[in-house]
């Protein structure tokens, strides 16, 4: 072992240990950010990039059953990845498609899709109802796939079927305009029934939201982190959360 390696994991450890799980998040979204520059900084492809990515999603996970989150919602491709060229995109969602495959496989995780499912091919539509499917029963972390998401989406879909549910049920447009409001909305987003998103991390530097859960991260805490996703260590995963633990959540009070 490299006297670097030794010196990472005894860090890890320190920092692990400290850690007090009484105030690690529930519910943590991760925009997996940086695949394509860690491929070109790396000398690989971009779907070496993209696979890489999605190799450190089950290290994540495992992470997070170690300290007691209970959601994990996992931005895998929003809707403006969709319009990528299709050189880089049939391979993408290729991965995905093998990825929730795994997560299906893996016994320990309840999978979910959080998207829009008639923007997707019907292969990967298929792929992400059959893991949803044989997950259901399970008790382990609840994982939202977020495949073909777009926040703004989520909410006109959410607004969409509010309205179409007030129709099916002969509720006129004057009775439901008097009883719209926050909570009748939230229950028709994808992730409705779970708690919203306590800490939100994102990778690769960025420092911006660009479109995820913006319904639900109203009081979310974001942690931003300047390493690529492929190269994201279990050192970076307890900096987030040992940061987190040091915030003071004022929930606009």
């Amino acid at each position: 072992m490299k006297l670097r390696d030794l010196v990472y994991r005894l860090y890890a450890r320190r920092v692990e240990g400290r850690l007090d799980h009484a105030q690690v998040p529930k519910h943590i979204g991760v925009i997996l950010d940086g695949n394509r520059r860690w491929a070109r900084a790396d000398g690989r492809t971009t779907e070496q990039g993209h696979q890489a990515g999605a190799d450190k999603i089950s290290e994540l996970l495992g992470w997070c059953a170690e300290t007691d989150v209970e959601v994990v919602t996992l931005w895998m491709l929003s809707t403006d990845n969709l319009d990528r060229p299709g050189d880089e995109l049939n391979p993408l969602l290729g991965i995905i498609e093998n990825t929730v495959r795994g997560l299906a496989a893996d016994g320990r995780w309840r999978v979910h899709h959080v998207g829009t499912l008639d923007l997707l091919p019907a292969r990967t539509q298929s792929v992400l109802k059959e893991a949803e499917q044989e997950t259901v029963d399970r008790e382990g972390i609840l994982v939202n796939v977020a495949v073909g998401y777009g926040g703004r989406q989520e909410i006109a879909d959410a607004v969409r079927s509010l309205v179409l549910e007030a129709a099916e049920n002969g509720v006129s447009h004057e009775e439901l305009a008097e009883t719209v409001d926050v909570d009748a909305i939230t229950k028709h987003l994808y992730t409705r029934g779970q708690p919203d998103p306590d800490l939100i991390i994102r990778t690769s530097g960025e420092q911006r939201l660009s479109g995820f859960m913006l319904w639900q991260s109203a009081h979310s805490e974001y942690y931003f982190c300047e390493v690529f996703w492929p190269a994201f260590r279990k050192v970076d995963f307890l900096r987030a959360l040992r940061d987190y633990a040091a915030r003071h959540r004022r929930y606009g009070g």
